[in-house]
């Protein structure tokens, strides 16, 4: 009798732990989905700079007869940006405003320097720019200012053969280039074989700041691939580059 009163006590109390700990993690996604909610709520910004000759390369092998877009086929890109994202200390937000307010041409054309893909530039507003607080031209303004603080180092604005690096040289050549950077600020990303881009956490007013989500998730691998920019000697070639 001892025994199964203690087992019966054991299972209630069982039930009520899982209880509440269900309860806590409904609780917290329904805080997070209320943040997530509300434009302009959000901690930091992750400014997502892409290693173009990744893309087209990546772009052309899985898609050999597809033309190429105008980031592939137009003037040679180094890095670009792929995107300001607005960041919580875990987690993100995405898609605050649906459906997102639109785009006029002339933003889009104006953005074609940083963001040569005008797909791009559309969905970058619809996913994280709505989720900013700010209009359109606010945005992309701000998008501009984010891309000015970040210096690319001076051996990636002219690469004209591919070489072999470690996600430590990118990051310490970045590191190097931008006073107040530091690695705990930044991520660098890759696919199985190729750095595709690099990501750093700036504040809303626009300085370096430390963010443990974001640089935890770097890449792992030990030597990656950075292509040539298009029109470099073993680069890819002007006409088939995506």
């Amino acid at each position: 009798m001892v025994r199964q009163r203690i087992r019966t006590v054991a299972q209630t109390t069982a039930i009520g732990l899982s209880f509440v700990f269900l309860f806590a993690v409904v609780a917290l996604a329904q805080a997070i989905d209320r943040r997530q909610s509300e434009p302009g709520k959000f901690d930091y910004y992750v400014l997502a700079l892409s290693w173009s000759p990744s893309y087209c390369e990546a772009s052309r092998e899985r898609s050999p007869d597809r033309a190429p877009d105008q980031q592939c086929a137009g003037r040679p890109f180094s890095f670009v940006v792929h995107g300001l994202w607005p960041q919580y200390e875990r987690g993100f937000p995405s898609y605050c405003q649906v459906p997102a307010p639109r785009l006029n041409r002339a933003i889009v054309g104006g953005m074609l320097d940083l963001m040569p893909s005008p797909r791009l530039v559309f969905h970058e507003w619809d996913r994280h720019g709505t989720c900013s607080g700010l209009s359109p031209n606010a945005y992309f303004e701000t998008v501009r200012k984010a891309r000015a603080v970040v210096k690319i180092p001076e051996a990636y604005l002219a690469l004209d053969k591919p070489v072999m690096v470690t996600p430590d040289d990118v990051a310490d050549a970045f590191v190097k280039a931008n006073p107040g950077l530091t690695r705990d600020s930044m991520a660098i990303a890759c696919d199985r074989k190729r750095l595709t881009e690099i990501r750093v956490c700036i504040t809303r007013e626009f300085a370096f700041r430390d963010c443990d989500e974001v640089t935890r998730r770097t890449c792992r691998l030990g030597k990656m691939a950075m292509p040539a920019i298009r029109g470099g000697s073993g680069g890819e070639d002007n006409a088939s580059a995506r």
